[in-house]
């Protein structure tokens, strides 16, 4: 079957992402908007019962089940081959990003009011304790969306993969750019939230904190890191994972903590629209599982492109010869295969010097 070149394209499919994203969101908005009262009970009458005893402990499975099935699945195949240096970078840039917003910021933005739905590990926070479990629930989420992603975009949808030592990855001079279009939508998404905080939540007090947060967390490297590598990333493996993630993880929320007490969100700290039907969940939780793929992805495609270049950090982020690292001995046998369906991927294999 033969595409045509605007459906190849990165731009085309990024917009097609956005506009598949919007095409369900819609209705599904709609129709949430359209409950004006809550059937669900009060929490304080709720918890008293402890009707879910170490249940969001047990919910971490959710992460933790996949996890443990994909990277099984993985080591068992010797043919697909993965960037174990960026899967691991990655993962220690974005976990201390989730892990910072508890212990810096738990006691402005998130509240715990169940806590016999923990073990009782209490681990620190900056004003307050936060149960373990949050913790633990950043690390095994991030696991969990970057082994989804690797597993769409080196099994299911390997056709559109960009190899590792594609010309696409090597020919980029340096990876940091500037995307002009990510600071207008984040101007314009955190002027929204100031505007409609202030004029159309009927006078309920606080600050937007929360979702001015995730928006300058997504920015950042949306801004720096998307001119670059939008090029290079699986945008059909992309987009299977965002809805894969975001539409397990908001069942999670809206049928399981919140209702059940196991976190939940600070009224003050949110911009000011809530999804009754869910319990009353800020429209913040949905932004969050639309955000964590699209960072996640960014991220990695960009660590894989400056592993797979061999330069050093500063030449590969921002530019000039700088001093290689040493490259890899040889391609390995997933990449050879996948190199050899275009002449691109050919002419800069690292056997070519």
């Amino acid at each position: 079957m033969r595409i045509s070149k605007l459906a190849a394209s990165p731009r085309f499919a990024f917009w097609f992402v956005l506009v598949l994203l919007a095409t369900v969101s819609f209705p599904v908005a709609l129709t949430l908007s359209s409950v004006r009262v809550s059937a669900l009970q009060p929490l304080s009458e709720v918890i008293i019962s402890n009707p879910t005893p170490y249940g969001y402990t047990i919910s971490l499975l959710i992460f933790v089940v996949p996890i443990l099935l994909i990277a099984l699945w993985f080591i068992r195949q010797d043919g697909i081959h993965i960037s174990k240096r960026a899967f691991w970078w990655t993962i220690w840039i974005l976990f201390p990003l989730g892990g910072g917003l508890d212990f810096f910021f738990a006691q402005f933005f998130l509240a715990f009011p169940n806590a016999q739905a923990t073990i009782g590990i209490r681990a620190p926070a900056l004003g307050q304790w936060v149960p373990i479990e949050e913790y633990f629930f950043y690390f095994t989420g991030f696991l969990a969306v970057l082994l989804i992603y690797l597993w769409l975009d080196g099994y299911w949808l390997h056709a559109y993969i960009v190899p590792a030592f594609d010309a696409r990855r090597t020919s980029i001079d340096k990876l940091v750019g500037f995307h002009p279009d990510s600071v207008v939508a984040t101007a314009l998404l955190i002027g929204f939230a100031l505007v409609y905080k202030r004029f159309f939540t009927h006078g309920e007090p606080g600050f937007p904190g929360y979702f001015i947060f995730l928006a300058l967390s997504v920015l950042l490297p949306s801004m720096l890191l998307f001119p670059k590598v939008r090029g290079v990333i699986n945008w059909r493996a992309f987009s299977l994972t965002l809805f894969m993630i975001a539409l397990t993880s908001l069942l999670w929320e809206a049928t399981l903590a919140m209702p059940y007490g196991w976190w939940g969100y600070q009224h003050t700290a949110m911009m000011g629209i809530y999804l009754r039907a869910w319990g009353n969940l800020p429209v913040e939780a949905v932004f969050v599982w639309l955000a964590v793929p699209y960072t996640t992805v960014i991220v990695y495609e960009t660590v894989k492109s400056w592993k797979a270049s061999g330069k050093s950090a500063r030449a590969a982020f921002l530019g000039g010869r700088g001093h290689a690292t040493q490259a890899p001995a040889h391609v390995p046998a997933g990449e050879r295969s996948s190199q050899s369906s275009t002449q691109e991927a050919k002419d800069h294999s690292p056997n070519k010097r």
